[in-house]
């Protein structure tokens, strides 16, 4: 093991200020009383503390865990406070159907899969997320549950999402940290010298660049510009409940960001292999990055939209070499095909539109 126990415990003061030289009182292991008192039969050591959090008493841990997970699932949990279950915090909207999902949760054994279909085959996460007038006035925080909410991905799902769609994401587990697309130069300008292997950015090739964004390289000084533009924590410390903002650096990513325009790309190229015509290409596609089957009046939409980029391609508004050059996948066609450019674009679009990005 790494780490161990030390033989005999070494003692622990309060420090007056904090100072490390100027110790106080002693204290001991121990947990809150007022939650659960510690059992005399656990050991006062790491183990203990496990023991004590998931012994068949404990008021808080299945309760904090089934919460975090319905704040997952519909954006805000059952106590809004998911990270402080205190007197400070909020109070349950629902402290019955809290109380139920804990005790389920615990006594299936703390599995994860079993609560998770438990919550997405309920009535309440099948609910249409349109909302009335009169709905909006008596419940704008939709704490009746009596809509699905609306939910942007994540940061991390966002691109995860892209590569997947178009069959570009590496679903290998495990492994080191890998470093994808980032704008050319940002460390160097960002890094106040000393040399060594973080000096610069060096992107990886292959496989490397479409693993999922979990296993990215986080530089604390400079974090990835794309994930914290779509509100990632920056990691200095734990972030129970991320934000969700709207801002046109957001729309700026999408646009121009390598690894959504190489997803584009191969996305419409896997299109032009399953279907032949443009419409059945574009409802392909759409169906891909929606999960929704297009309408008439969508369908329209999409081919106007197919041969406004054609039109533009064919003006030079947009170069082919140049934009179907961009990301390293291997291509098999040909770089002046104005039809497949204009597809790409179109594809592009379509993994732009909000509800792409957006859960509803």
């Amino acid at each position: 093991m790494v780490m161990q126990d030390m033989p005999i415990a070494r003692k622990t003061f309060i420090l007056n200020r904090g100072a490390y030289d100027q110790p106080t009182t002693e204290v001991f292991p121990n947990t809150p009383e007022k939650i659960l008192p510690f059992p005399e039969h656990f050991p006062k050591n790491r183990l203990g503390l496990s023991q004590w959090l998931f012994a068949e008493e404990h008021p808080l841990t299945a309760r904090v865990a089934v919460n975090r997970i319905w704040q997952r699932f519909f954006g805000q949990g059952l106590v809004a406070s998911s990270y402080d279950f205190g007197n400070q915090g909020s109070l349950p909207t629902h402290p019955e159907l809290l109380d139920f999902m804990a005790l389920k949760f615990k006594d299936e054994g703390w599995d994860l899969h079993k609560i998770m279909r438990f919550i997405v085959q309920s009535d309440t996460y099948k609910q249409n997320s349109a909302v009335s007038e009169k709905a909006l006035q008596l419940d704008p925080e939709n704490k009746w549950l009596a809509r699905a909410p609306r939910l942007r991905l994540s940061a991390e799902s966002i691109r995860d999402q892209a590569l997947a769609i178009s069959g570009l994401l590496v679903r290998k587990i495990g492994g080191p940290s890998v470093k994808p697309y980032q704008p050319e130069g940002l460390w160097k300008e960002t890094t106040g010298g000393g040399g060594g292997s973080t000096a610069n950015y060096v992107p990886d090739t292959g496989a490397s660049l479409y693993r999922k964004s979990m296993y990215t390289f986080w530089k604390r000084t400079v974090p990835p510009p794309s994930m914290l533009t779509f509100d990632a924590s920056n990691r200095d410390l734990c972030s129970v409940k991320s934000q969700q903002t709207n801002t046109p650096l957001q729309a700026l990513v999408l646009l121009n960001d390598p690894q959504i325009i190489e997803a584009s790309r191969v996305l419409a190229e896997k299109a032009t292999k399953k279907e032949t015509k443009v419409a059945a290409q574009l409802a392909y596609i759409y169906l891909a990055a929606t999960g929704q089957f297009t309408t008439e009046k969508v369908a329209e939409q999409l081919l106007a939209l197919y041969h406004d980029m054609e039109q533009q391609v064919l003006e030079e508004g947009v170069l082919p070499e140049a934009y179907l050059g961009i990301g390293e996948k291997e291509r098999s066609f040909k770089e002046k095909d104005t039809a497949f450019t204009a597809l790409s674009l179109t594809a592009h679009t379509i993994l732009n539109l909000d509800l792409t990005i957006t859960r509803s």
